[in-house]
């Protein structure tokens, strides 16, 4: 399992912040790092997780009308 120091944490939000040029005010970037923390860690728990190709999700999928549209038809 990959799990992120906070300094790669820190660069990895600076640089997307900064290629998306999306301004992180000063207040908000403690919220933003620790987000990206927890979200990282998931991702990991997730990654370390072997999966076979029967637990892949379907190539296809097919919507189905609500049913609350076929009650007021």
């Amino acid at each position: 399992m990959t799990v992120l120091t906070p300094a790669q944490i820190e660069a990895y939000v600076d640089a997307t912040a900064a290629a998306l040029d999306l301004p992180l005010a000063p207040e908000h970037r403690p919220g933003v790092l620790q987000f990206f923390a927890l979200a990282a860690s998931m991702a990991a728990l997730t990654e370390a997780v072997d999966l076979a190709p029967h637990d892949e999700s379907a190539v296809h999928f097919s919507p189905i009308e609500p049913m609350a549209d076929k009650a007021e038809a």
